[in-house]
């Protein structure tokens, strides 16, 4: 990952990590004094997102360790697996609580009280998850140039980005949740109606995390580079004389800006061991000056009519089927 694209993932992740940790605290003190359901749940919401920057900042961390003999190609992958912890989290322990407290609320109603403080903590709390949300979504359309929305989502190699981006638009959904509810339970004089609040703000968290499980899978198991970055490789490689047929190009992300790609060609018959060397070196100094992502590049001499083919979409580019 180039140092700016770091920084600026850097940069969205602390300013979730900093608006949270002091919203939980304000919301946990008004759910003790007003006995708000929904307040309460909000409060271990801002809790687990807190927990899962900390993890996505560990695994940036981990992340850039050179690599060794044990990881030949780097520890980049391990973004993706603490981005896949932080989707369960969110699934098993923020979506649980937030329904099992609406539940017990639901079935056992608290006594009301004046919803004066929750109003106040619900209202910073949205000022700063809309702060932290508009730096997100800021960095998020600064990389995505024309894609759409989720065409970018879908496509992107860094988790980090559009895993706080998909927690603040669900911390933001879940205080217009928690502040209808407030509002029901008084106006309705029914206090039932806050712990229905509190699951539905369960059931919301439950859809992100399922949301971010499948993308987050996708990069675990690995994917191809982008179709562009194959085209690119597959149109230098051809562009050499001496090689008569590109047969495939397939790659895998190691890390979000780091690409291990393997090219087979069929070269030239005449051309001697020294000269295929020489032009493999060639190739290799090309393709890393035109795509700088490509970390490890692989190139086999191998007969068109040799090269197995793969009736997989995604070795030759843009990933397809569950992601």
């Amino acid at each position: 990952m180039s140092a700016s694209k770091q920084g600026g993932s850097n940069l969205v992740i602390l300013a979730a990590l900093a608006a949270n940790l002091g919203i939980a605290v304000a919301k946990f003190i008004a759910a003790g004094i007003s006995g708000s359901s929904s307040m309460l749940t909000e409060g271990f919401h801002s809790v687990i997102d807190s927990l899962n920057q900390i993890l996505l900042l560990y695994g940036q961390k981990r992340g850039k360790q050179p690599p060794d003999e044990e990881h030949p190609f780097g520890y980049g992958r391990e973004l993706y697996f603490w981005a896949f912890v932080v989707a369960i989290l969110i699934f098993a322990v923020g979506a649980g609580i937030s329904v099992y407290e609406g539940y017990e609320h639901f079935i056992h109603p608290e006594e009301l009280s004046n919803p004066t403080l929750n109003y106040i903590v619900l209202g910073v709390a949205f000022a700063l998850e809309g702060s932290s949300w508009f730096i997100a979504m800021r960095e998020f359309n600064a990389t995505r140039g024309s894609a759409g929305w989720w065409q970018s989502i879908r496509e992107s190699k860094d988790p980090a980005g559009f895993i706080i981006l998909f927690e603040d638009s669900a911390a933001l959904a879940g205080l217009i949740i928690a502040a209808t509810g407030i509002w029901a339970s008084h106006f309705f004089s029914d206090a039932r109606l806050d712990g229905i609040a509190s699951i539905a703000i369960g059931l919301v968290l439950a859809l992100v995390a399922i949301l971010l499980a499948r993308e987050a899978k996708g990069l675990l198991i690995g994917e191809g580079a982008d179709a562009a970055v194959v085209a690119k490789v597959r149109k230098i490689v051809d562009r050499y004389p001496d090689i008569t047929t590109v047969n495939h190009v397939r790659t895998i992300h190691t890390a979000p800006q780091r690409i291990f790609v393997a090219i087979s060609a069929d070269f030239r018959d005449t051309l001697s061991m020294g000269e295929a060397e020489t032009l493999i070196e060639r190739i290799e100094a090309e393709l890393k000056a035109a795509e700088p992502m490509l970390s490890s590049i692989y190139i086999r001499p191998e007969k068109a009519e040799d090269a197995p083919r793969l009736n997989v979409e995604v070795n030759e580019g843009a990933p397809t089927g569950d992601r």
